[in-house]
């Protein structure tokens, strides 16, 4: 039996915390976005590189949107857990009447809250830079909720499991940034060599990127067998980071 009464607290405490730190969690994923628009304009007006008579700038945006977003999904909850751990705070949940599940499922709604929050924060902002098509609220709404719960089950689950900042450091720089570089979100897979396309054709958020792009600028068509594997991604990193919170480990040292 959960108890709403302690997850709806400690989502509150992690909205008021994400609202403290607003310089480290709202401006600066904004100025990175915006230095991102900054450089690659730049090079769109001197180069006029376009992509399906779609501009540079109005191709990237939707990618980038997704790359600040699924970065920050991990590393709010993740950063939240192991500073718990370093200050002696997470001993606190471990001991209180809040079962293991109850503290994995408020972590992930308020990533979900927050992130929904940053996503169209940061689209608002960058609107200004690209005018679109197509909108879909509903596509919007669907592919970054399924982008925050997948990255926020990954950060729930290196918080939870590390000690220190250099495991999650090491997760932030050697999985998460590589798989938004290298998911379709700075250029299209047409302009690579055929014998390494095959690395985008099994790679889920590879679609997830270009399902969220294409609502935006095309007549979006909904190809079921490429959603139900992204659906398959997720919903497998919940039953894992779930489980592995269920289980219990040897949290604190």
């Amino acid at each position: 039996m959960f108890s709403y009464l302690a997850i709806f607290t400690i989502v509150k405490y992690r909205l008021r915390e994400f609202a403290f730190e607003y310089h480290y969690s709202i401006l600066a994923p904004i100025i990175n976005n915006l230095l991102f628009i900054f450089i690659f304009a730049t090079i769109d007006r001197y180069y006029f590189i376009s992509n399906n008579n779609v501009s540079f700038i109005q191709f990237i945006i939707p990618g980038l949107i997704l790359m600040i977003i699924s970065q920050e999904s991990f590393d709010n909850p993740s950063a939240s857990l192991i500073n718990s751990k370093q200050i002696g705070s997470f001993e606190d949940f471990l001991i209180a009447p809040v079962s293991r599940l109850e503290l994995y499922f408020s972590y992930l709604i308020s990533q979900i809250i927050i992130g929904i929050f940053l996503a169209f924060l940061n689209f608002f902002v960058l609107l200004y830079f690209f005018d679109f098509s197509v909108f879909s609220f509903f596509y919007f709404l669907y592919y970054i909720s399924l982008t925050i719960i997948f990255f926020s089950n990954l950060g729930c689950l290196i918080g939870f499991l590390a000690y220190n900042w250099d495991t999650q450091s090491t997760i932030s720089s050697f999985f998460v940034a590589p798989i938004n570089f290298l998911s379709g979100t700075f250029f299209a897979i047409s302009s690579l060599p055929e014998n390494l396309r095959f690395i985008f054709y099994y790679n889920p958020y590879y679609y997830l990127v270009t399902f969220f792009r294409d609502s935006f600028y095309t007549n979006f068509e909904y190809n079921v067998f490429k959603n139900l594997m992204i659906i398959v991604l997720v919903f497998s990193s919940i039953l894992v980071t779930g489980y592995i919170f269920y289980k219990g480990y040897k949290v604190i040292k």
